[in-house]
């Protein structure tokens, strides 16, 4: 899982939330928010990132 968000930076916790395409492009929900869920890099949908499960 990416660590942070490919359009501001900012960290992405492994349990936080965060937006992903089917080609693994991964942004903050905000930053998935303001682009209206569509990726800037495939044009694809912008979901829910899964969790992890805890170990």
């Amino acid at each position: 899982m990416r660590e942070s968000c490919e359009r501001c930076g900012a960290g992405l916790a492994p349990d936080g939330e965060a937006v992903i395409c089917s080609h693994e492009c991964t942004f903050c929900a905000a930053c998935g928010a303001e682009m209206n869920h569509v990726c800037p890099n495939c044009g694809g949908e912008l979901v829910a990132r899964p969790k992890r499960a805890q170990a």
